[in-house]
């Protein structure tokens, strides 16, 4: 059921906003908790608001404690509850690894079904806007590898909203990654030039009442013929521009979930381009472009007229310095499409 009676021009903080409201007057066993998300609002101003409209019962502070705060949740999770805790940067996910791993990944199934982790965990993540080595991290492939956990990751405020709606509603546990270069606009990869903003942009056209996007849905940004280009969260925009730039008529796939993934849209595109070209932000060894690139490789070989190539950040911390020669940008994925297009 979607209720598009109402549509507002949002940022993606607002529509993560309003997913939030929303699913919280639905479903009172809804509940938000992380670091300064109550009082203050996060520090993006993601959950402002909502201690003001639902109380200190469904929306608080916790300490400072990334594995106490997913230790509870999964706790909430297994009496009924579901928790959307917020860790404040991705870059700090990693005290909460084992919770995530071995307890909320793994419940429903060492326990036969009876108890099921219920859990979206949202947190900002990746480059561009020079946070440096532990504010800039892309860490989405260490959880695609875990069984039970599913990954998700939006690249509009319309997509965010629907996406985080059906991440919250799901029984089993999500992690839900927020890119946050392009929180308040989107980004083309061109740093040297002034920032954009959602205004005016379609997918910033967002319903204010209740709609989902199924998880395991990607979106064709783009149709083409001549190549398929595989990305996902800030990296979809500066696609998208470079190819209009350079005049390819390239077919972009968003991949919008990684966990589940949609092989099946990503194998028709591949099958009729005979081409691909992945993109992403993480670094490039044992990156989730490793594991499109095999299953590219294993459903299309024979439909391939030319190496699939990757373009990615490198296996360094993310440089402060340095961030433009880290990031994705422009120069290098043109430099990908140039080779790809003359083999």
């Amino acid at each position: 059921m979607t209720d598009t009676s109402d549509i507002q021009q949002m940022t993606m903080i607002q529509a993560i906003n309003s997913a939030m409201d929303v699913m919280m007057e639905r479903d009172p066993t809804v509940v938000v908790m992380g670091e300064d998300v109550g009082f203050f609002g996060g520090v993006f101003r993601a959950t402002a608001g909502l201690q003001d409209k639902y109380g200190k019962n469904r929306v608080f502070d916790t300490p400072i404690t990334e594995c106490g705060i997913i230790g509870v949740a999964v706790g909430m999770g297994a009496y009924g509850l579901r928790p959307v805790p917020e860790i404040q940067f991705a870059d700090y996910i990693y005290p909460a690894l084992d919770q995530l791993v071995s307890e909320a990944a793994r419940l429903r199934y060492r326990s036969a079904g009876e108890f099921i982790a219920p859990m979206t965990v949202r947190s900002p993540f990746g480059g561009g806007i020079f946070g440096g080595q532990t504010h800039s991290q892309s860490p989405e492939g260490i959880f695609t590898h875990c069984s039970g956990i599913k990954t998700v990751i939006p690249s509009t405020p319309y997509d965010a909203k629907g996406l985080l709606i059906a991440a919250i509603e799901d029984n089993d546990p999500t992690l839900f990654f927020e890119p946050k270069r392009i929180y308040n606009g989107p980004f083309d990869g061109h740093y040297d030039t002034p920032a954009k903003s959602w205004a005016g942009h379609p997918d910033a056209q967002v319903p204010t009442g209740y709609y989902r996007i199924p998880l395991g849905t990607a979106r064709i940004v783009r149709p083409g013929e001549a190549l398929t280009i595989l990305c996902y969260g800030t990296m979809v925009h500066v696609v998208e521009d470079t190819v209009k730039a350079m005049g390819i008529d390239a077919d972009i796939v968003d991949l919008r979930s990684l966990i589940p993934l949609d092989i099946d849209t990503i194998e028709a595109s591949v099958k009729k381009t005979g081409r691909c070209l992945i993109v992403h932000e993480a670094t490039r060894t044992s990156g989730f472009g490793a594991e499109l690139l095999a299953q590219v490789q294993e459903r299309c070989f024979y439909h391939l007229e030319a190496p699939i190539e990757r373009v990615t950040g490198f296996d360094t911390p993310y440089p402060h310095s340095l961030e433009w020669a880290y990031f994705p940008g422009p120069v290098r994925i043109r430099e990908a499409i140039t080779k790809i297009m003359k083999d």
